[in-house]
């Protein structure tokens, strides 16, 4: 299983595995949402779907909370089998799912149960203890929120058996193995910051991450069908898309057969939907769930890392706030905010690629964007 980076171009840029970690464009009068235009989103799902090797599309935009659109295209299997995908069903989200547990851990430092300079070497002396994460004691909380902690990445072959239930240690001893990429206080995508972040909740809550994070954050907002999975062989309930991938001989297996949320936990493994994801977003960027000063640990760019480009995808397009994206072998999700938070675009696709295609993917939705949000010319 891979989590990873997966980008949008142009101004509503994503930095889609690194949660929202890039500044959100100020809101201006083009983000009046009650003035927007929305364009057919069940065309801009066929659209995805035709760009190739697309399984399914599925996608929703809401505006104020009010879905004003939808579109489902494609089919839940491959090559045109299992019917169509409902617009409602539930996906996976990927590392959508990291924007969660930092809003978590930063609700935690809010109610003063945890310092944000506070050093992994006293948060969770037993990664010391066991030899687990070099350098623990110059790592800050900080520092695994914003992905400059400098600890290398877990996945890999160790990680990779979607029968076994992995615990967090097992992840942290497979990143142990792996020599250090860069010094801490440089940025370096590592979905291992937000293991231990997970484990940072558990410990200082004394649940276990999915209930910690349905308590604080899925029951309040009303996310009945948002779940973190917690033993392999768990996945999506109900009817959904099915993602495919390549195996050794080129063959496109079903992915949906060997994820396993216990490897992704809270770096990428949570399941929602269209209207959850919308609804998290919104409540999420019009400072519902942390006050400003914390949300910027999430929303301002880590040191080192340039600003992304003010403004919408087109002349009189809402500007979208950067982030909010997940990618893994088979899919492919993203929810595009408004920077009001007023606006939101989520959409799930579900892919018969490689992972080296996937990189093509970010582009053509942001193609869909402008087709929804530029007015034709």
């Amino acid at each position: 299983m891979i989590l990873r980076r997966a980008t949008l171009t142009g101004a509503a840029s994503l930095a889609c595995a690194a949660l929202v970690l890039s500044a959100a464009p100020r809101a201006t009068a083009s983000t009046a949402a009650a003035h927007i235009k929305v364009g057919d989103v069940q065309k801009a799902m066929e659209s995805l779907v035709k760009t190739g090797h697309v399984v399914g599309a599925i996608g929703e935009v809401y505006v104020d909370g009010k879905r004003v659109g939808k579109g489902s295209a494609g089919s839940r299997l491959l090559d045109g089998k299992g019917g169509a995908i409902p617009a409602s069903a539930r996906y996976w989200i990927g590392s959508q799912t990291k924007t969660m547990t930092a809003i978590a851990v930063l609700q935690l430092v809010k109610e003063g149960k945890l310092s944000l300079d506070g050093k992994l070497s006293e948060v969770l002396p037993e990664v010391v203890k066991k030899d687990l994460v070099e350098r623990a004691e110059e790592i800050t909380v900080r520092d695994l929120i914003q992905l400059t902690s400098g600890i290398p990445d877990y996945i890999g072959p160790d990680t990779s058996d979607p029968t076994r239930d992995y615990r967090p240690i097992d992840l942290l001893a497979a990143s142990r193995k792996r020599s250090r990429p860069v010094e801490t206080g440089t940025f370096n995508y590592s979905n291992t910051n937000y293991i231990l972040l997970g484990m940072i909740i558990e410990k200082l809550s004394r649940r276990s991450l999915a209930a910690e994070l349905d308590r604080r954050l899925f029951a309040p907002l009303g996310m009945r069908d948002t779940y973190l999975p917690t033993k392999a062989g768990e996945g999506v309930k109900g009817p959904h898309g099915h993602g495919y991938a390549p195996d050794e001989t080129g063959t496109m297996r079903d992915v949906d057969k060997t994820m396993n949320a216990t490897s992704m936990l809270g770096a990428g493994g949570v399941i929602s939907t269209a209207r959850e994801m919308s609804a998290f977003q919104r409540a999420f960027r019009q400072g519902k769930l942390l006050p400003a000063s914390l949300s910027k640990v999430i929303t301002d760019p880590p040191p080192g890392q340039p600003a992304p480009p003010a403004g919408g995808p087109c002349s009189g397009a809402p500007e979208f706030a950067a982030g909010g994206g997940g990618s893994a072998p088979g899919f492919t999700a993203a929810t595009i905010t408004s920077s009001d938070g007023r606006l939101q675009f989520a959409v799930s696709l579900t892919l018969a690629m490689d992972d080296d295609e996937r990189g093509t993917v970010p582009p053509r939705i942001t193609n869909a964007l402008k087709s929804l949000f530029c007015p034709a010319r």
